[in-house]
């Protein structure tokens, strides 16, 4: 049987929904999402298999100003996943102007000559003829091989996105095998994991400011499977935000990360959780490579 692959960008400014788009595209939860912007840091390949086409789909850090050495790696991940790919989604909300970042990424998707089109995303949120006002605003702005207006919550119109993706696949033997749905290694979505449960759990710039590391990943002979982590944050005040009185933040996030990893792992899960200070570590070069954040 001869096989199709189709490498598939998904960008757009912070909080547009990619990362929910591409978890649907997939059919399986693989990058987090919150309600809070800059929820994704690095690239991360979503894949999807079906029959003798695998799609894989580069989900990206929101495109915007960065004002930390963690910011500025986010910025550069979103603005190299638009080379060398068959495909750029470029996710928008349905509001019928051009923000300066739109303007950057429409710029950068011009200059690479890669094909593109437009998801207009969170269509269940207005009227028809608010739609009609957005397709016809971006459609003078640049050229879009399809728009196509979405709703990655509901799920509206992703078959369609999907099937015109499709046609973007080239002869090529698979990348992945056809079973996986992601490229990121266990410990890494696992430390995803209990990130996005921080994003939920606490407000402001504090959940912005932590990290995760695994130190321990380890599986018993019954399956059971110990993780062992430790949460970053900035400054000590924050530390005790995020561990709470008498540690009752730390046990809900610690609760309902555990939840998840279970979920992902198809296998019951024993976290472990500590909380330690490393001030502004997202200013250091060092500190943004050492947790995993790399070009």
């Amino acid at each position: 049987m001869k096989t199709k692959t189709a490498m598939i960008t998904i960008a757009g400014r912070p909080n547009v929904g990619k990362s929910t788009l591409t978890n649907h595209l997939v059919g399986e939860k693989i990058a987090i999402v919150s309600n809070k912007p800059q929820t994704t840091r690095n690239r991360i390949c979503g894949i999807l298999t079906r029959e003798d086409t695998q799609f894989v789909f580069v989900d990206t850090p929101g495109y915007h100003r960065a004002r930390t050495k963690l910011g500025d790696y986010m910025v550069n991940v979103a603005r190299e996943s638009i080379a060398d790919v068959d495909l750029t989604i470029l996710v928008v909300e349905p509001i019928a102007s051009i923000g300066p970042q739109e303007e950057g990424l429409i710029e950068k998707i011009q200059g690479s000559k890669c094909p593109a089109i437009l998801a207009i995303n969170k269509i269940d949120t207005v009227e028809k003829e608010k739609l009609l006002e957005v397709i016809d605003v971006y459609s003078k702005a640049a050229h879009f091989d399809a728009i196509i207006p979405i709703s990655a919550k509901t799920g509206d119109g992703v078959e369609a996105l999907l099937d015109i993706c499709e046609k973007y696949a080239i002869e090529s033997p698979f990348l992945f095998p056809e079973d996986t749905t992601t490229d990121q290694p266990e410990r890494q979505v696992m430390a995803e994991i209990i990130r996005e449960k921080l994003l939920w759990c606490l407000d402001k710039e504090i959940p912005h400011g932590t990290a995760v590391e695994i130190t321990t990943f380890s599986e018993r002979d019954n399956g059971i499977i110990d993780i062992d982590a430790t949460i970053f944050c900035e400054k000590a005040s924050h530390k005790g935000i995020i561990i709470g009185k008498h540690g009752a933040m730390l046990k809900k996030i610690s609760s309902m990360a555990r939840t998840d990893c279970e979920r992902f792992m198809g296998t019951k899960v024993y976290l472990t959780t500590w909380v330690k200070v490393k001030e502004n570590w997202r200013d250091s070069d060092f500190l943004v490579r050492n947790f995993g954040y790399r070009e």
